[in-house]
């Protein structure tokens, strides 16, 4: 057979150089599918004769999608008729190059078999485990009433259906195909748009900053739970004020608008003591207490995942099961409190003028996109650990429609108790429900279950309950960093993870010491509103203009049948193409043109915080222009050749094929 050096064939990200098999080594590992469109398409196969190709290119026949197909015997000894040749043998018109095991040390990352989940069962968990957070308890019972109560279903079940389950489906089919993380994996779509990597890094550290800090809040009440009675139950602690009613303890005591119950001033004064800050231009000290409980949760976090998906996806048989089986205690307690119905009712009594507002849409919109998550670069990391033939369009529907029912089951978890602190202050479910955000479990939630009966148990599986779906929130977010560098960077941190690990853990701690200041929450808050939200819906945006515009929707469900067996439909074409990156624009225009008024407890943030908060957003969305621009000034040509290649994948993606690898361009 004719050979030529000038047309080899090298495993991805691979050097030049090849290494020849040595006598008695297994290179049954390292055959690969190539996608050669110079050259004809041949099989070889355990030392058989490579049949010639046929067909206007010349090609004899495909597998699957265009790849010609290359796999290595064993042991290697030859190819042809029954000549004995090395494995680094190479081809001229056509392509019969194989490699063995010592090449692959050269791109361990690469070529070495990628981790994956033990179970599927511990992917469906991880995934039910980040999307199930403390916002399905706290933010959407709150939207729902505001918004229309059962009115507010419909736009909310549309979004879901035409904006938030497409995105959540397109994640984790990218991440499932390409098994990358949100930074190397734009090598293989559209590398002008690889800064979404960094500005989801950049994100991510920047919640895992506030968030973490709202489960040490948690944790000091769980703390303070393990007594006879709870501390938030009486007016008598040393940082209760003249205006503490407790009419929990006394018939003849009324509400007055001056009145602050005890369980709002052991949040305020004690756990938070924002008394000792002026605001954000004075945060005071720090909280030596909150401090330790955030210790303690990164310390706990950093063991769940420091190993990979493999320990992880242990854990979160507890952090993602716990919740439910709390939830399932709790709401059957609360139905059994007096006045529970009214809160039911009220939550959902439909309003069906709000309908006609925008900003219920809106809210809608934003509610089942933060609920499920995608742009934070979790979906594409926790796909990319699946085998490549799992059904991801399944997985999809299944976690998606968990969510989207712990959401609305929360709903009467929180407002059944409602309904039972305004039968007890003899109020309107709506004076009692105007706490909104964590106010609403550690204020509201919490003097509820104080004067309940056996109210220390409620307390501390209350409370266990909101670490557990905080942890494995946590969990995620930061594996979707650590996947995206250790992919992007095997060289250095391939073999180092735990150290990577216990480095960017250190940084998130440090990151979160403004938080457990006296003026903490009003850092929360602020980071919150401002610094997350309109960057992840931005990045989301650009996410899904890449891959169906640029990358293509053609390409893109092509590889979907090569993964999954069959085509998406015109549906999930159309959501991808449209009516998702209008769903994102629709959400982004109406932040922009109304942003949030800033209150927390008495402060009202000044308009320089405003300021501050959309600076910190912008500090990670401006990673994706000036990595645009970079790879613009560094790929060489004249400015039409740099724009075309570009946007053109730099990298095939290896896909296992059995005992085959595959390389697909």
């Amino acid at each position: 057979m004719e050979t030529s050096s000038s047309n080899e064939t090298h495993p991805l990200t691979s050097k030049k150089e090849l290494l020849d098999c040595t006598e008695g080594e297994d290179c049954k590992e390292n055959g690969l599918l190539v996608k050669n469109p110079k050259s004809a398409l041949q099989l070889v196969e355990d030392g058989n004769k490579v049949h010639p190709g046929q067909g206007d290119k010349g090609e004899a026949g495909q597998i699957s999608n265009g790849y010609s197909v290359v796999q290595s015997p064993v042991p290697c000894n030859g190819v042809g008729d029954g000549e004995d040749v090395p494995c680094t043998a190479p081809s001229a018109t056509t392509t019969t190059t194989t490699t063995c095991a010592a090449e692959a040390q050269a791109q361990p990352m690469e070529l070495e078999e990628r981790e994956t989940w033990s179970k599927k069962m511990d992917f469906l968990l991880s995934v039910i485990g980040y999307a199930v957070d403390l916002g399905n308890v706290w933010r959407f019972p709150y939207i729902c009433y505001q918004n229309g109560g059962g009115a507010f279903l419909i736009p909310y079940t549309l979004m879901a259906i035409f904006g938030g389950i497409p995105l959540f489906y397109m994640e984790l089919a990218l991440g499932q195909y390409h098994r990358n993380g949100c930074i190397s994996v734009w090598r293989k779509i559209c590398p002008i748009f690889k800064g979404i990597g960094f500005a989801i890094c950049i994100i991510a550290f920047y919640i895992a900053s506030y968030y973490n800090t709202i489960m040490a809040w948690a944790l000091y009440y769980l703390v303070s739970s393990f007594t006879a009675e709870l501390p938030w139950t009486s007016c008598k602690n040393a940082w209760n004020t003249g205006n503490c009613t407790n009419y929990f303890s006394n018939d003849s005591i009324t509400w007055t608008p001056h009145s602050i119950s005890p369980a709002e001033e052991f949040y305020t004064r004690h756990v938070l003591q924002v008394q000792r800050s002026k605001g954000l231009d004075d945060l005071g000290g720090i909280s030596w207490q909150l401090t330790l409980c955030l210790l303690l949760i990164f310390t706990i976090v950093y063991f769940s995942i420091w190993k990979g998906v493999k320990t992880s996806g242990k854990v979160v048989w507890v952090t993602a099961t716990f919740p439910y089986i709390i939830l399932f205690i709790l709401l059957i307690r609360g139905a059994t409190l007096p006045g529970a119905w009214r809160g039911v009712v009220f939550y959902l009594k439909p309003d069906w003028q709000k309908l006609l507002s925008t900003e219920v849409w809106v809210d809608a919109a934003a509610q089942i996109f933060f609920s499920l998550g995608p742009g934070f670069g979790v979906l594409l990391a926790f796909a990319s650990y699946n085998k490549f033939h799992n059904n991801c369009y399944q997985d999809a529907l299944v976690t998606s429609t968990v969510n989207c029912l712990t959401s609305f089951v929360s709903g009467f978890v929180i407002f059944t108790v409602l309904g039972y602190m305004a039968e007890m202050r003899n109020e309107d479910v709506s004076e009692v429900a105007k706490d909104t955000g964590p106010s609403l479990l550690f204020i509201t939630y919490a003097e509820a279950i104080a004067n309940m009966p056996a109210s220390t148990f409620f307390a501390i599986i209350f409370f266990l309950m909101l670490l557990t779906l905080g942890l494995d929130s946590t969990f995620a977010g930061l594996e979707g960093v650590i996947t995206a560098v250790l992919d992007e960077f095997p060289h250095i941190w391939g073999k180092r993870r735990e150290w990577f690990v216990l480095g960017l853990i250190i940084a998130c701690f440090l990151g979160s010491l403004t938080t457990l200041t006296f003026g903490g929450a009003y850092m929360v808050k602020l980071f919150e509103e401002y610094a997350t939200g309109p960057a992840v819906l931005t990045v989301v945006f650009l996410e899904s203009i890449a891959v169906a515009w640029f990358y293509g929707i053609t390409q893109f469900c092509s590889d979907m049948k090569e993964m999954l067996g069959f085509t998406p439909g015109w549906y999930w074409r159309i959501c991808w193409v449209a009516i998702s990156p209008i769903f994102l624009l629709f959400i982004i225009c109406s932040f922009m043109s109304s942003p949030p008024d800033l209150r927390l407890f008495d402060y009202n943030y000044p308009y320089w915080t405003i300021i501050v908060g959309y600076c910190i957003g912008t500090s990670s969305v401006i990673c994706i222009p000036i990595y645009m621009v970079y790879l613009l000034i560094i790929t060489p040509g004249t400015f039409k050749e740099r724009i075309l290649k570009s946007i053109t994948p730099e990298t095939a993606t290896e896909i296992p094929f059995g005992d085959i690898r595959m390389n697909a361009v």
